[in-house]
């Protein structure tokens, strides 16, 4: 049977899942493990400090408020966290891997070195070229400035920033962030390198794709070079490797890299992976180094929202130094929904176009452009339209969302309404706030964020949310 303190935080975890993602809940609650309860005090076990610090700065107040939803106004929760070594790192270690220059299978013991030799190899030097240093391989364009956080990335972003200011030192070792193609795994992988460099300028960072690690390994076996290129690999201290997934029944390359992988985790050293997939959806893998890649954090970038669209045009125009009319950066943000990469794309053709032909940015210029990223314009759909689909669905009469009246379910009828017009036409705020009795933009915001609060509390109204827009999209298609 379980105990009253587990029973206890089942209840809460019940309500803690309804009120945030499924990753946020995978990541920062099942961990958790309840130790005892006492005088209304709830005390549960973290896995670090790190832990409690994020749960405290980011998850207090759902926390307060389930506590005392279960155990009254005067309960409390303590933390139990699990203490670290003194030193903050694992103690030093060998690592056996296996001897391909010999063909010898006995794996000798191989302790990391601690100076560079120069009879070790650089699996990055171009034969022919002199080049002594270590380079990182980084794109300098690719920093945290550049990648625009939204809820589609907010959990990698928050996880990565943690990573580059302490490598190797938090629980998330390896970080893996998994995503479709153009969500910017690559981009946030190597920003956080970027900003590794930026805080420590003693740390060797290196950013490698998995087919170029593959191909040095290759090298390596030929050239007889396999202990060199482990030993070049062994002294990195933030290792970022991408697109791992093309590790795939590879059996010999796999086999390094989880020799590799263990050296460096074991040697409190970062690691970052990217792939398109979820860790436990990888096929061709052996099982040791899939378990190793859950060890860490497995974060996952999806597909932005409107806004977050928005803002990666803006964020690209004002880096650019252009303007473009707010219809069309709000048109090219509805229409190219799928990824970043097109969404970076259509605005470099908008205005390849616009200087080619001599001609001003506008709605009709931007229309011919998008139809070559996306196989058909959704029909746009007007404010009156969603007034009178939501109305409906409320029971409302549709001149009462312009009155001044506060009764509660007209009030929700008009936010709901503001709400998916912002959603779903390319009204500026100013616009809808004129169809609903000459409000500003403000209160649309407003109207927004209250249906957004609500969404995220009240499973009744967010499924009424899901019907609406069911019948707006299809009335759309």
């Amino acid at each position: 049977m379980s105990s009253p303190a587990e029973s206890l935080w089942n209840n809460c975890l019940k309500i803690i899942k309804d009120n945030v993602s499924r990753q946020s809940y995978k990541t920062w609650f099942e961990p958790i493990e309840p130790v005892s309860i006492e005088d209304k005090v709830l005390t549960i076990q973290v896995p670090s400090q790190f832990f409690y610090e994020w749960l405290e700065e980011h998850y207090v107040s759902l926390l307060r408020k389930t506590i005392k939803r279960e155990l009254g106004e005067d309960a409390r929760l303590e933390y139990k966290i699990v203490v670290e070594n003194s030193t903050g790192q694992a103690k030093p270690f060998t690592v056996n891997y296996p001897n391909y220059n010999t063909g010898n299978n006995k794996n000798p013991e191989v302790s990391m070195p601690l100076v560079v030799n120069s009879s070790i190899k650089n699996p990055f030097v171009i034969p022919g070229l002199k080049k002594v240093n270590v380079e990182s391989q980084l794109n300098s364009n690719y920093n945290f400035d550049s990648f625009v956080e939204g809820d589609c990335n907010r959990l990698a972003r928050s996880a990565g920033y943690a990573v580059a200011s302490k490598p190797g030192g938090t629980a998330f070792n390896p970080l893996v962030i998994y995503g479709g193609v153009g969500l910017g795994k690559t981009h946030l992988a190597q920003a956080i390198g970027n900003q590794v460099k930026q805080n420590f300028s003693n740390k060797t960072v290196l950013y490698v794709s998995s087919e170029k690690f593959t191909n040095q390994f290759i090298d390596a076996l030929k050239n007889n070079v396999v202990n060199d290129f482990v030993h070049f690999y062994q002294l990195i201290d933030v290792l970022i490797v991408d697109d791992i997934q093309f590790f795939a029944n590879k059996d010999k390359t796999q086999d390094i890299f989880f020799h590799i992988f263990n050296h460096l985790h074991q040697s409190g050293k970062q690691l970052i992976l990217s792939t398109d997939r979820p860790p436990r959806d990888l096929e061709g893998m052996e099982e040791r180094l899939l378990s190793r890649f859950k060890w860490g954090l497995s974060a996952d970038l999806t597909i932005p929202d409107f806004e977050t669209r928005i803002a990666i045009l803006e964020k690209k125009m004002y880096a650019d130094g252009i303007e473009l009319p707010r219809d069309v950066v709000e048109f090219v943000a509805y229409n190219i929904n799928t990824n970043i990469r097109e969404l970076e794309g259509a605005l470099i053709s908008l205005l390849a176009q616009a200087s080619l032909n001599k001609r001003e940015i506008d709605l009709d210029l931007a229309k011919k452009i998008i139809k070559n990223f996306v196989r058909s314009i959704s029909h746009e759909v007007s404010i009156e339209f969603i007034q009178k689909t939501v109305c409906e669905y409320f029971e409302v009469p549709i001149d009462k969302l312009k009155e001044k009246t506060r009764k509660r379910n007209i009030v929700q009828a008009r936010q709901l309404s503001m709400y998916l017009a912002k959603n779903y036409t390319k009204n500026s705020l100013k616009v809808i706030g004129k169809h609903f009795g000459g409000r500003d933009h403000s209160t649309v915001i407003h109207s927004c964020q209250m249906v957004k609060n609500l969404i995220d509390t009240d499973e009744g109204f967010k499924e009424s949310v899901k019907e609406l827009e069911k019948k707006i999209q299809l009335s759309m298609s």
